[in-house]
């Protein structure tokens, strides 16, 4: 028999899949594809979550070492809300031995068809305030201080 004689030869049907076996195919796709989508969505949104939590860890130390220089509490915000994540709550104690900043953050998933939840992230950072002269708070020439022995 010679490859023309061959009863499947020139009759257009795909080698290695059967008619039956292509619909097969069409259906793990159909349905693979949507749960591709649902976990690269989990993914990004597990993503966001770790990058914000970063983010509140890095704005909370910024505000501790502002305020352990001794800076003015508008310029410790200012400061914190630069490198906290959009929409953050910033809570700022000075004490006069410690400086605490925290950083709270709720984060919101991008993809609300996926129904994930927000997940509140916080991060808080302390650090000893620098001793400052007290002359120094009441804005008094440095010729009006008084010495302390």
């Amino acid at each position: 028999m010679s490859g023309s004689d061959h009863p499947d030869a020139g009759s257009g049907a795909k080698q290695g899949l059967s008619s039956s076996d292509q619909g097969f195919v069409t259906a793990e796709m159909a349905v693979g594809l949507p749960a591709l989508v649902v976990v690269l969505g989990f993914v990004l949104w597990a993503i966001s979550v770790v990058g914000a939590q970063l983010e509140c860890v890095d704005a909370a130390r910024a505000g501790a070492r502002a305020a352990a220089r001794g800076e003015a509490s508008a310029a410790i915000r200012v400061a914190v809300s630069r490198a906290a994540p959009p929409g953050a709550d910033i809570a700022i104690v000075i004490g006069p031995d410690l400086a605490r900043v925290d950083v709270h953050a709720v984060v919101r998933s991008a993809f609300t068809s996926l129904l994930l939840p927000a997940v509140t992230v916080e991060a808080s950072a302390t650090s000893a305030t620098e001793p400052t002269e007290p002359a120094l708070a009441t804005g008094l020439p440095p010729d009006q201080w008084e010495s302390t022995p």
